[in-house]
């Protein structure tokens, strides 16, 4: 299943979509969303996320 953020979590400060290899997260109201569609479950994001907002769907 795809990664999702949490936005509750999220704090905004970018690092999951730079760190993503296809290009499926971006930034909506101030926090990041994963397209479903496009994420690869490499799980990269959630690795760098400090607050750990992205988990598996």
């Amino acid at each position: 299943m795809a990664y999702k953020i949490n936005a509750d979590e999220c704090l905004g400060c970018g690092a999951c979509a730079g760190e993503c290899p296809v290009g499926a997260i971006s930034e909506k109201d101030g926090k990041f969303v994963i397209d479903p569609d496009t994420c690869l479950e490499c799980g990269a994001c959630a690795g760098v996320c400090p607050v750990g907002a992205p988990s598996a769907d």
